[in-house]
């Protein structure tokens, strides 16, 4: 068993590797399965307490392909390079944010995650 390095741990996915954009085309493809709209949030902050996050833009409401959303993920990581950039679906049914995970950490060795 391997113990995981320390360090803050965020969202959904935070104990996996960093993920590469053919998963996060992935994880993004499902969200449009379930039919959620797409959004890309960016913060300077990651701790816990901040539970609110600066919409890029509006939410993808009309996004029909992984591709979509990834152009608009990219442009926000271009921007927002020393900030954090999460991708989150909403349900419009429920009226909330039923997942989310993060793309990009500032100040990482790797590009992406």
């Amino acid at each position: 068993m391997q113990t995981l390095p320390k360090e803050r741990r965020y969202e959904t996915l935070s104990y996996l590797p960093p993920l590469t954009d053919a998963q996060i085309k992935m994880q993004i493809q499902y969200i449009l399965d379930q039919g959620y709209i797409a959004g890309v949030e960016f913060s300077e902050d990651s701790s816990p307490e901040m539970r609110y996050w600066t919409l890029w833009k509006l939410p993808l409401f009309h996004a029909k392909t992984v591709n979509e959303v990834m152009a608009e993920i990219d442009a926000c990581r271009a921007e927002y390079r020393e900030s954090y950039v999460r991708v989150m679906g909403f349900d419009n049914i429920k009226q909330c944010q039923v997942l989310s995970f993060i793309v990009h950490k500032p100040n990482a060795n790797l590009r992406r995650y």
